[in-house]
């Protein structure tokens, strides 16, 4: 996989753009929520796929580029349905400076670019699939995310949820937040759920999930174990059973079943 830092105009907004071009193991993945949206567009084909439902069973599909919501639960995905893929992976909260449907608003695992940014939107695939090398193809997504943010001509990020986004990063607790910021918890919540997607509290246990993750990985069948109890006293779990009902409601499995795909790769799981 190739990445890309974004220009220093974007780079309030998104967190990187990447581009994906090679042979994946067979099978389905169940990707673990991030808490964050992405733009993703397949190269391969003029659709986006991906499967829901209790056991991630039940395939859904929208046109070639879409954006993916901030989730608060995994979804499946088919690896050959990722293999020739670009996308961009926003800065949480970055995706409305692109448009003017609040965060809040995508409520589909996937949207239609089209439905989000109109004819602009329903062209980005064609566009991106013009360009002959894979930097060349960032290249166009990258101008194309230009444009959009010139045209909107919105202020920068909001400083409350930024500051907002960075403590609850780092493990703060909400209302301490939402007193930082001198802001009313339901005044916190709104303004959250607008730019990010999740509220304040769903957001923070997202990341928190994301923290054990990183620090908890196993990527080979048999290897040692993470102390679990450890992990949860160091993240600010309870104890040892609320980490496991956590990570159960977030990711669908408990702690002893997760084995990602590798361990650059900690939120894709494979199914099989």
């Amino acid at each position: 996989m190739r990445l890309r830092r974004p220009r220093a105009e974007l780079a309030p907004f998104v967190e990187h753009l990447w581009y994906l071009d090679e042979p994946l193991p067979p099978g389905r993945d169940r990707t673990l929520p991030t808490g964050a949206a992405q733009l993703v567009v397949n190269l391969a084909a003029d659709r986006l796929n991906w499967y829901e439902g209790p056991d991630l069973a039940v395939r859904r599909g929208v046109g070639g580029a879409g954006v993916c919501a901030p989730l608060a639960r995994p979804i499946g995905v088919d690896t050959a349905d990722q293999a020739r893929t670009a996308g961009v992976v926003f800065r949480p909260g970055g995706v409305v400076a692109f448009g003017s449907v609040p965060a809040a608003a995508l409520t589909d695992p996937v949207t239609p670019l089209d439905v989000l940014w109109g004819r602009d939107g329903g062209s980005v695939r064609g566009r991106v699939l013009t360009a002959a090398t894979p930097g060349e193809r960032l290249d166009v997504l990258e101008r194309v995310l230009l444009a959009r943010l010139r045209a909107a001509g919105g202020p920068g990020p909001d400083g409350a949820v930024a500051y907002a986004v960075a403590a609850l990063d780092r493990g703060a607790a909400v209302h301490a937040v939402a007193a930082r910021i001198d802001a009313s918890a339901s005044t916190l919540q709104r303004r959250f759920r607008a730019a990010v997607g999740l509220s304040p509290k769903r957001f923070g246990r997202v990341r928190r999930l994301q923290r054990v993750l990183r620090a908890a990985t196993v990527t080979e069948p048999g290897g040692p174990a993470p102390d679990w109890a450890e992990v949860a006293a160091r993240h600010g779990y309870f104890d040892q059973a609320h980490l496991i009902n956590d990570f159960r409601a977030l990711t669908g499995l408990t702690p002893a079943r997760y084995l990602p795909r590798s361990a650059v790769e900690h939120n894709h799981v494979p199914l099989s």
